[in-house]
């Protein structure tokens, strides 16, 4: 443990630092300059009531990575005809998931969907020039940092880390395993008491930047033809022409959107929603269901928000920055940064109980003096000397159940489509959820991967599909 002077001098330290937001932080590092500003402010601000659009073929609730990449995927698919508008009520981004993500992609899941997934979004990432490059622009640059995860086992939970690398293997993703006498030789700064195998799947994984990601996307997406529109969704209308208890009586005709900074409300008929609002989705839901004027069961989307930390500090004689993303068997992680000396780190809370409060994005340096900071110097002992910089919170869009996404549709409204859930996966997982909801639009069913499982009927028959290589 840590003397208890050297612990309030730091508290002293904490109340003076300025708490910086996460894209900032990622903007700088990458330097990635947002030309693509000019299209993000040309809809939305400053519209005209008759540049509104009134009518789409699909409208997608939130236009984070999750909702960008389903536009993407959309209008690559039919440039022409499909009109695509996206739904998104911060344009700056400020509170969103997405930039205030630490922008990870790993290939060590247990369950082959979340495999398969996170695995394209790795190949992705890979050839993001040659997916997003626009013409007559400058190619994206994403920062992708290939050095892999290492996951560190203990003698009780080897067995599953055994156990998921065969499953991991039979999805064509190539992870190395490490003895505790491996680990030694290959990472001597670790200290593997108590450890007895490791995992890492090398270049395929790694982290990059956010930010620069979803820059990268909305442009693509927007010189495909998609209009990105500032505003919220405050109802949703029925449609009311079909016979009585028919199915058409289940679908959605249009989206009342409020527009920012007044009380107008606009509304913009539609044949599709998707709901990838994120940790607001739940809501979202509820204003659907609320439009229903009998009797009907309707299981509601366990999805809400979940507050967690990141934090960045520097240490002088800290692990190469060239090193994986570290995660530690009692859910400690870290993650070296581009500069020399810094890192960042976390852990989550281990249950309901330790849940921080949900009301603002506040930092708790206290969560990192008692809960963070003593688990990494025991297993990493250079950072018994590392000195903390800042600090920041995002919102998980945590499925309660069974924290894995939610994709497909509505069991009772046939055009609501969902892309929920993915607790702490979505940035990773975007592309592959994209691709995947423009299937079921287009196609009507899955023509890749296979995500039957993450459909809402396990939700509505309660059936948790469990993960076991949660971080």
């Amino acid at each position: 443990m840590f003397p208890i002077c050297k612990r309030l001098v730091r508290r002293d330290i904490h109340q003076n630092i300025k708490v910086i937001q996460r894209y900032t932080s990622f903007m700088k590092e990458c330097q990635c300059r947002p030309q693509t500003d000019k299209h993000f402010s040309s809809y939305g601000n400053g519209m005209k009531e008759d540049e509104f659009p009134n009518e789409a073929d699909v409208v997608i609730v939130g236009g984070g990575a999750v909702g960008s990449s389903i536009a993407y995927f959309l209008k690559k698919r039919d440039r022409s005809n499909l009109k695509v508008v996206v739904l998104e009520r911060d344009l700056t981004y400020t509170r969103a998931s997405t930039v205030l993500s630490n922008g990870g992609v790993r290939l060590q899941f247990s369950l082959p969907e979340n495999i398969l997934m996170s695995k394209f979004g790795s190949e992705f990432l890979q050839n993001v020039k040659e997916n997003l490059t626009v013409e007559n622009e400058s190619p994206p640059e994403v920062n992708f940092q290939r050095h892999g995860y290492l996951f560190l086992a203990t003698e009780e939970s080897a067995e599953t880390l055994i156990n998921n690398h065969t499953v991991q293997r039979d999805c064509g993703v190539d992870i190395q395993l490490f003895s505790k006498k491996q680990l030694e030789e290959k990472f001597p700064w670790i200290n593997t008491d108590g450890i007895e195998l490791g995992a890492s799947g090398g270049s395929s994984e790694g982290w990059f930047s956010p930010w620069c990601f979803l820059c990268a996307l909305k442009t693509k997406a927007i010189s495909l033809g998609v209009k990105y529109l500032k505003g919220e969704a405050s109802a949703f209308k029925l449609k009311q022409d079909a016979s009585p208890n028919s199915s058409e009586d289940r679908k959605i005709n249009s989206v009342e959107v409020l527009l920012p900074n007044s009380d107008q409300v606009v509304p913009i008929s539609c044949n599709t929603v998707v709901n990838a609002a994120g940790y607001n989705a739940g809501y979202i839901t509820k204003l659907v269901t609320n439009e229903l004027d009998d009797d009907t069961n309707v299981t509601p989307l366990p999805v809400e928000p979940r507050k967690r930390f990141a934090f960045s500090f520097h240490c002088v004689d800290g692990p190469p920055q060239t090193c994986p993303h570290l995660v530690d068997p009692s859910g400690v992680y870290f993650i070296p940064r581009t500069q020399k000396g810094m890192y960042m780190g976390g852990i989550s809370p281990k249950s309901k109980e330790e849940e921080p409060s949900i009301e603002d994005l506040e930092v708790d340096y206290n969560w990192f003096d008692e809960k963070v900071w003593p688990k990494l110097a025991h297993r990493f002992p250079a950072f018994e000397a590392l000195k903390m910089k800042c600090g920041w919170a995002g919102y998980y869009d945590f499925n309660t159940l069974d924290q894995n996404a939610i994709i497909g549709t509505h069991p009772i409204f046939s055009n609501l489509y969902f892309a929920n859930g993915f607790s702490g996966h979505g940035i990773q997982q975007s592309t592959a959820t994209g691709r995947a909801i423009s299937e079921l639009i287009l196609d009507g069913t899955f023509k890749t991967i296979d995500l039957s499982r993450f459909s809402f009927n396990r939700i509505v028959e309660n059936k948790p599909l469990f993960e076991k290589n949660i971080v």
